[in-house]
């Protein structure tokens, strides 16, 4: 194990953010109970935030970003865990005022450590990632009250890393699935991926007075938020459920309490950074087997050399499915 390793350092230069991969040493890493050696993470939205100085993600710079990573465990001082032992990482704070993981080491807290399945190899686990974790407790919540053959399942952010998972996931259960983008381009692809049919996102942003429209879906998995949010609820059918996880649409909406009231429709939150590690166990395990997708073709492997141009696709809504950093 040598003493220094490449990372990812985003510093504020004369007012804008600029990154770019720098020499750190193992000392610069915050105190922890586990020493992981990196092998892949992930590029989300919130590290694209972090990466142009938004504040409300991190406070301070310069800083690492990454909010997902996986690897080997180098040095442990809990006896949960053993050197070699292959474990993810995120949620809590990591990756946003927390030293993430687009760099070859991280330190952390035991808590704050996931065991991976056997059979799931960290790249793997990073083609699923935070957007994958949070994508299989939306479908977990949505799969304990709402049956494959009660109705079609609408996923809005169709083509974004949750919506991509959710809707292999939703396949693989044997759920019918509808999807809502706003990139025709990719309404072809979905297709071919078997979702039945592909809406799109202005057909649902139409004004209207009408507190309930037809009930159309048994459920929905919402990650965007906002005023699609608040329209999709209203085609809810009696009893069904919706999940969101997610505000790049917005994150206030206006709607009256008529789904709720006399539809029985439940909305449920989806937090992916105070989850349980108990609870993150078990969907690792559940995507290790019954659950278990192949992500391969939805997925783009890069280095931290290209960091700066994944994180400008993801903050102009130019970016599809996951990416893969490669460390």
């Amino acid at each position: 194990m040598e003493d220094t390793f490449s990372a990812f350092v985003v510093r504020e230069v004369d007012g804008s953010y600029e990154g770019n991969i720098e020499i750190k040493h193992i000392d610069d890493l915050p105190e922890g109970d586990v020493l992981i050696r990196v092998t892949h993470s992930c590029v989300n939205y919130k590290d694209a935030l972090s990466m142009s100085g938004n504040r409300g993600v991190t406070k301070s710079y310069p800083h690492t970003p990454g909010v997902d990573a996986a690897g080997y465990i180098e040095q442990t001082t809990d006896e949960r865990f053993h050197i070699g032992q292959a474990v993810v990482v995120n949620g809590f704070d990591f990756g946003m005022n927390t030293s993430g993981g687009f760099q070859e080491y991280i330190r952390v807290p035991a808590d704050w450590v996931t065991p991976l399945p056997e059979s799931i190899h960290p790249l793997e686990a990073m083609q699923y990632g935070t957007a994958g974790l949070t994508a299989a407790q939306s479908v977990d919540e949505l799969s304990r009250v709402v049956s494959k053959d009660a109705g079609p399942i609408l996923v809005t952010g169709a083509t974004g890393g949750v919506g991509t998972v959710a809707i292999a996931l939703l396949i693989r259960l044997g759920y019918t699935v509808h999807a809502v983008t706003g990139k025709r381009v990719e309404q072809e692809r979905l297709l071919e991926k078997g979702v039945a049919e592909v809406l799109d996102r202005a057909t649902f942003l139409e004004e209207t007075d009408r507190p309930l429209k037809k009930g159309l879906y048994a459920g929905v998995i919402d990650t965007v938020g906002g005023p699609l949010l608040a329209s999709v609820i209203r085609f809810v059918q009696y009893g069904g459920v919706v999940t969101t996880c997610g505000n790049v649409g917005g994150a206030e909406m206006t709607l009256t309490v008529y789904p709720f009231i006399l539809r029985g429709v439940r909305l449920i939150g989806i937090d992916a950074v105070q989850t349980p590690i108990t609870y993150r166990e078990e969907l690792w395990q559940r995507l290790a087997s019954d659950w278990q997708v192949d992500l391969a073709s939805e997925v783009d492997v890069k280095t931290l050399n290209d960091l700066p141009e994944v994180a400008e696709a993801l903050l102009t809504s130019r970016h599809r499915g996951r990416t893969v950093i490669e460390i």
